[in-house]
């Protein structure tokens, strides 16, 4: 699936495609998981499976910001997984909203909330 962005957003983090095995940030193509936000680098993600999610692949993945974000966007790869409220409750209580969907829908709302200035950060899993 190709994802198009506004133009004037091309010096931060874009997912600019989506497909069977792969993610493309910015017309890169990356083949494993990742963890990014809108500024910075863009990092693998430790995690092959929604059940490979801990603790510390969470705080990873909320630290890439250059301050905590708003919103953790989690994609859980083809369908939409939930983790246990157990290992969200750190970030919760950090203010940190955490959202699970499937990977497709989590690379357009990244994308729209990345293009609102929003405070985001996004850790994807590969179908």
């Amino acid at each position: 699936m190709k994802l198009h962005s506004d133009t004037s957003s091309s010096a931060l983090n874009t997912i600019t495609a989506y497909g069977d095995g792969y993610i493309e940030v910015n017309r890169v193509r990356y083949d494993s998981a990742l963890a990014f936000g809108p500024e910075g680098s863009v990092a693998v993600w430790p995690v092959d499976r929604v059940e490979d999610i801990d603790a510390a692949a969470l705080e990873q993945a909320a630290g890439l910001g250059a301050e905590p974000p708003e919103v953790l966007l989690i994609g859980t790869g083809a369908r939409q997984r939930f983790l246990p409220a157990a290992l969200l409750r750190p970030l919760l209580r950090a203010g940190v909203g955490v959202e699970m969907m499937d990977s497709q829908a989590a690379a357009r709302t990244y994308n729209i909330l990345m293009s609102e200035g929003r405070r985001v950060v996004i850790a994807l899993l590969l179908d």
